[in-house]
């Protein structure tokens, strides 16, 4: 089954977010598990970012969270939340 996990944080400091970002992508080539992600701002709440992640299934997220890049970005990302980031984890019953 599919799985979906939803981060939802504010910061106003993306840029060093989006570098975070791209050094985690640069670090995890080839091992990391994530089939999409996206990364959306709140177009009536500035500063508030949503990230969405598909995954092929949990357990894939959970191979995905084992990385040693997705604790460092998980680190960088709580220093630059603005309160702390929510997840909610999802699993996927229909696509269509």
């Amino acid at each position: 089954m599919e799985f979906v996990q939803v981060i939802k944080m504010s910061t106003s400091k993306y840029a060093e977010l989006d570098a975070a970002h791209e050094e985690w992508l640069a670090a995890t080539e080839g091992v990391r598990t994530v089939q999409r992600e996206m990364v959306l701002v709140n177009r009536d709440k500035p500063g508030e970012y949503w990230i969405i992640v598909e995954f092929p299934s949990h357990d894939d997220a959970m191979k995905n969270n084992e990385l040693p890049a997705t604790a460092t970005i998980a680190e960088k990302m709580g220093r630059l939340a603005e309160g702390e980031p929510e997840f909610v984890n999802l699993d996927v019953v229909r696509r269509d």
